[in-house]
């Protein structure tokens, strides 16, 4: 799904995400377990990010929903369809540093 969507993932601790405005435009929908959290705009159905059940402490962000790219920033190739087998391989990416 995320392939589909263009959803280039971004995963960081829950203290690096702070909203500026539109909060209030924001819904959340929940899949199969319920544990992830998908927050999309009520308005144009853009999804900015979300709570990864592999990274409950933290978000995933959509980078194409930034206004500007991260200075760091690595893309790794990540398969997102078979996320469950190798997805402890994320957890450290949304621990506080």
């Amino acid at each position: 799904m995320c392939r589909k969507t263009g959803f280039i993932h971004l995963i960081v601790p829950r203290s690096a995400l702070r909203l500026v405005s539109g909060e209030d435009a924001l819904a959340t929908y929940t899949f199969n377990t319920g544990v992830a959290q998908h927050y999309f705009c009520r308005h144009c159905g853009v999804r900015p990010f979300y709570v990864p059940r592999s990274n409950p402490d933290g978000y995933s962000v959509n980078v194409r929903c930034l206004d500007e790219m991260p200075a760091h920033f690595e893309l790794e190739p990540f398969d997102g369809a078979n996320w469950e087998a190798s997805g402890a391989a994320l957890a450290h990416l949304s621990r506080e540093s």
